[in-house]
Order: structure tokens, then C-alpha cells, then sequence
């Protein structure tokens, strides 16, 4: 037990460490890829048509099934590779917890965004930024893209990275496998809209469950982090205080609230999904405008809240090792 907890535990460390370096290249198979391709196998399979109380059930039978499955592959694996030699675990395990970060490539995706608007190149800025929000980006102007892109990377802090730690800390890859799923399942599925509102009530409610502690700590990370990153510490609590619930998802405004705070921009407000027009509340105090430069603060605050919690999770996993 003692020398497993150690190579999971060191495993994790590589595997943050990977990710920092390289991010997601695109030549590799995602994992995360082949999920969603399952929970798109099962949406075409199971749901009926659009409004249909009955896909209640079947969202949930999606919701067991794609999740069970999710955690059980990489865990199987995972223990054919340990019955081969713990060090074949070892470099498993490294690639599954690579595999389930973001940090990286989420920062990568947001500096697209901020070399277009440097450039003056606002339909560039639009279609880098669609790769990173689920909005239409085509009503945005170079304000729109600048917080969008300040949103989602504050947004995925929390769902990128910080979750994927804290899941990872407890269940290994095979646990931050578990909530990847959960996670691809509520983006995939949880819309409130015709075709999806039953079918993916399941998967929009697991997902809050999941993310309901995950999210929080961000924010706390995040908040502890403000003077590294020498952004306003006083004002993300404040702010994180006033508007953390100000969103339809009680976990989706934890960071960002933070983040707004921190930078002490306004964010949030109406966005438009699918040609329809959302009413969303603002977050955050417009003490200045949101200016270029904050996808790059914002980018520095996700990176030093995933050390820190990467630092927690080391520090929790040492401890229990030695009272072993």
C-alpha cells in the first residue's frame, strides 16, 4: 500500500508537471475525446425527440453508464499495469493524470485570443475565442471577446484543473476519470433548452454535485493567491462574498466572482447561446474597463491557484504516507 500511495502520489506530481510543459498536443488521442463520443452514442440512442419527460430516465441510465464506465477502463488498466510491474503503473498513471489536466492548453487557447486582439484582428479574436465558449461569438465585440475569454479561463480554473486535482487526490486517474466524465456529460448535455431539458437534467445535477466543493476551494485558492499575482485580494473576497451565487449553476460564478473582484472588472451579464438571448446578472464592480492585459492576469492567477492546490495535495498525500 505504502509503495503504491508513493508512485500515485509522485505520479500526479508528473503528471502536473507534463501538462505544464506541453499541454494537449493534437497529434495525440484524447481519452477525454472518446468520451464525449460515447455520451454522443448514447444521446443518439436513448433520447426522443425534443420536451420528453420520459428522457428523464434515460438521461440518468446515460449519466451511470458513461460515468461507471469512465472510472472502471482506466481503473482495469491501471491494475493490469501495476500486476506487470509498479512501474509500468507508474508511467500509466503519469500519462491518465497529463491526460486529465488543462491548465496548459487552456492558457494556450486564451493567448489565441489575446495575440488577435493585439493585432487588431477582431474576426481572428471571434474565432479563437469560440474554441473556448459555448456563446455565439459573433456579436462580440473586442470588449465581448476580451471577458469571454477572461470568464471561461477563470470559469476552468476551477473545472480544468483544480477539480480534476482534488478528484485525482482521493481516487487516483481513475477518479478524475469519473469526473471528466460528469463534466464532458453536463457540457454535452446539461442545456435548458427543447432538445436537452429532460435528457440532461441528470447530467447537469450530477456535474453540480461534483463540483460543489471543487469549485469553492478554487475560489478560496484563488483568492489566496491574489498578492503572488499582484492583483486585489481585499476585492476578490469582497466581491466573491456578494456574487458567487449570482449565477443558474450554484458553482459557476465561485471563480469567476474571484477573478472580477481581483482585477476589479465587470463580468458576466446577457450572452447569447444558439441565436437566443440569456438574461444573466453582472458579476463584479466596474471600477475600470476590461482591458487586454486581463486574460494574461487572469492566465497567471489560474496557474499559481493549480500550484497551490498541487502543493495541497502533495503535502495531504506525504502526511498520510507517513502515518503509515
Amino acid at each position: 500500500m505504502l509503495k503504491f500511495l508513493s508512485l500515485q502520489s509522485a505520479a500526479l506530481l508528473v503528471g502536473f508537471l507534463i501538462d505544464f510543459v506541453l499541454g494537449d498536443p493534437h497529434c495525440l488521442p484524447h481519452p477525454v475525446a472518446a468520451i464525449g463520443k460515447l455520451i454522443a452514442l448514447f444521446d443518439k440512442k436513448l433520447r426522443r425527440g425534443e420536451s420528453n419527460p420520459h428522457d428523464v430516465g434515460r438521461g440518468v441510465f446515460t449519466v451511470i453508464c458513461v460515468s461507471v464506465l469512465s472510472a472502471v477502463i482506466p481503473a482495469l488498466l491501471l491494475w493490469g499495469a501495476w500486476v506487470i510491474n509498479p512501474w509500468v503503473y507508474f508511467a500509466l498513471e503519469s500519462v491518465m493524470c497529463w491526460q486529465l489536466l488543462a491548465a496548459r492548453q487552456l492558457a494556450r487557447e486564451a493567448g489565441k485570443v489575446e495575440q488577435a486582439l493585439e493585432q487588431k484582428d477582431t474576426e481572428k479574436a471571434r474565432h479563437a475565442v469560440s474554441m473556448i465558449v459555448g456563446r455565439d461569438t459573433a456579436v462580440l465585440d473586442a470588449s465581448g471577446i476580451c471577458r469571454a475569454a477572461v470568464e471561461t479561463v477563470a470559469e476552468n480554473a476551477s473545472d480544468g484543473v483544480i477539480a480534476p486535482l482534488l478528484w485525482m487526490l482521493f481516487g487516483g486517474a481513475a477518479g478524475g476519470f469519473f469526473y471528466k466524465s460528469v463534466n464532458t456529460m453536463d457540457s454535452m448535455l446539461g442545456y435548458k433548452n427543447k432538445k436537452y431539458y429532460y435528457f440532461g437534467k441528470a447530467a447537469a445535477k450530477t456535474d453540480d454535485v461534483c463540483n460543489f466543493l471543487p469549485a469553492r476551494m478554487a475560489a478560496l485558492l484563488m483568492i489566496g493567491v491574489c498578492p503572488l499575482c499582484r492583483l486585489d485580494r481585499k476585492n476578490a473576497w469582497r466581491i466573491w462574498r456578494r456574487d458567487r451565487n449570482k449565477h443558474a449553476s450554484p458553482n459557476a460564478a465561485q471563480t469567476e466572482s474571484v477573478c472580477a473582484g481581483a482585477l476589479g472588472v465587470r463580468l458576466a451579464g446577457d450572452a447569447v447561446y444558439g441565436g437566443e438571448v440569456y438574461k444573466k446578472a453582472f458579476i463584479g464592480d466596474a471600477l475600470r474597463e476590461i482591458e487586454l492585459q486581463d486574460i494574461r492576469r487572469t492566465n497567471r492567477l489560474m496557474y499559481a491557484a493549480s500550484a497551490l492546490m498541487l502543493l495541497l495535495c502533495v503535502v495531504f498525500r506525504l502526511a498520510v504516507i507517513l502515518c503509515l
